[in-house]
């Protein structure tokens, strides 16, 4: 491409697609129907696809699969997930089958608490500040009525609004620092809505207060803006059982396991470097849930792992003891999710993943998506301390390596025997592909 593009957005589908081919591809024809493979042939259905998002040119699909078993607090769940990473699914369904022998797991939604700001700039006097506050108070929530009716019928709305002075670190900046409950409901829309009604409250209230000089009535309203940090809308998912019920095919000394296996924890609560990536196998289990759900797993991963560094180092966000012979291994994490609204009533697929999961509340979704991270977790340990992370790894990996080399059934039968008994790699069985082609 050797200059800027005028006017995409108002081409049509078509010919977005074939300025797209003809700017890029060698063979235009080639790119148009691969682009066009992925449509869906229901016509309102695709155009729902569409809508979604802006310049749409085809769908991208990413696998749906389904880990059974999960006992979450007596009850057993078949859990949707969508990712493209092999052994995955297939961990969180053996560790939910290993648990559910074991009592399977205990959840609790500790708060639900969301969060809002309205950033602003006020160059006088914080104390007179802070008495204007607490005088136009009541007025943020009488301004906004007409928004949180709705949510309020719900048992929602907004709980609280702080005046923060931010001074000592940004000069004359404050927020209005807002809470909310937004029950079924992520709640976005809703928070920024009420976020800017207060920003235009606060400034019109200002221009009126006689204690103000006139550069404090000129408040500079910077932005209006949810959090996607809420450390306050917390769930906690554990597992516990006796040391020694531990012991399966893989795990012949449950002791030494338990003992290796919180050392492990322990070595992911204080290095950066382990808790990056052990905290990955966590959101491999949670982004793929919220995903089949139709959340947003941007605002998930931002929110966690803005959680995990509140200490002032990022740190695991599981932890694992043993004590008087219980082994537990539990999490703590914020989650703010949705049942109602979004895509969850729009996406086909995502309606369904609701409807496997009982049609859960924004509360119950938490708790499974929580068990979801911390069952992966409990895998890739369980892997990492005893057979190490690559033989299940890469024995759900040899499906794509076949796949891109498009080996035959023949093929596959002669690599499932070679790789029973020698060692998995990309590069091993790539290299037994190209004998047996000899």
């Amino acid at each position: 491409m050797n200059q800027a593009v005028s006017g995409f957005s108002k081409l049509s589908k078509e010919e977005k697609i074939n300025w797209i081919a003809q700017e890029y591809f060698s063979n235009p024809n080639e790119a148009i129907a691969t682009i066009k493979q992925y449509w869906n042939s229901d016509f309102q259905l695709q155009q729902l696809h569409d809508e979604f998002i802006e310049n749409t040119i085809t769908n991208f699909y990413l696998p749906m699969g389904i880990a059974p078993n999960f006992l979450v607090n007596g009850r057993y769940y078949s859990i949707p997930m969508v990712i493209e990473e092999s052994s995955v699914v297939a961990a969180a369904a053996k560790s939910a089958k290993f648990w559910s022998t074991r009592g399977g797991f205990k959840t609790t939604v500790l708060s639900s608490e969301k969060i809002g700001q309205v950033h602003f700039m006020f160059p006088g006097d914080a104390q007179k500040l802070e008495l204007f506050f607490q005088k136009i108070k009541p007025k943020f929530f009488t301004a906004t009525e007409s928004i949180t009716k709705n949510m309020q019928k719900r048992g929602g709305g907004i709980l609280d609004i702080e005046l923060r002075d931010k001074t000592a670190e940004l000069e004359n900046y404050y927020q209005l620092h807002a809470t909310f409950e937004t029950k079924d409901s992520m709640g976005a829309n809703f928070i920024n809505s009420c976020l800017e009604q207060f920003a235009i409250t606060l400034k019109e209230e200002a221009l009126a207060y006689d204690d103000f000089s006139e550069e404090e009535q000129n408040i500079e309203v910077v932005m209006s803006i949810l959090s996607n940090y809420v450390p306050n809308c917390i769930v906690r998912a554990e597992v516990s059982c006796k040391v020694e019920e531990l012991s399966e095919k893989k795990i012949e000394n449950p002791l030494q396991f338990a003992q290796k296996f919180v050392r492990a924890v322990n070595i992911a609560e204080i290095e950066p470097y382990r808790a990056v990536t052990h905290n990955k196998g966590i959101m491999n289990g949670i982004d793929a849930v919220v995903l089949a759900t139709g959340n947003d797993f941007r605002a998930v991963e931002a929110g966690i792992h803005a959680y995990a560094s509140r200490n002032g180092r990022y740190s695991s966000l599981s932890h694992a003891s043993i004590e008087n012979g219980i082994f537990r291994f539990w999490m703590e994490i914020p989650l703010a999710l949705g049942t109602f609204g979004g895509l969850t009533s729009l996406h086909p697929l995502v309606k369904m993943a609701l409807e496997i999961l009982g049609k859960p509340s924004a509360h119950e979704l938490m708790q499974l998506v929580a068990v979801t991270g911390l069952a992966q977790n409990f895998a890739a340990l369980r892997s990492l301390t005893t057979t190490g992370i690559q033989e299940g790894h890469m024995k759900m990996h040899i499906n794509n390596i076949l796949n891109q080399y498009q080996a035959t059934d023949d093929e596959r039968k002669l690599i499932a025997i070679h790789f029973k008994t020698n060692t998995i790699s990309h590069s091993a069985v790539v290299d037994f592909i190209e004998k047996l082609r000899k």
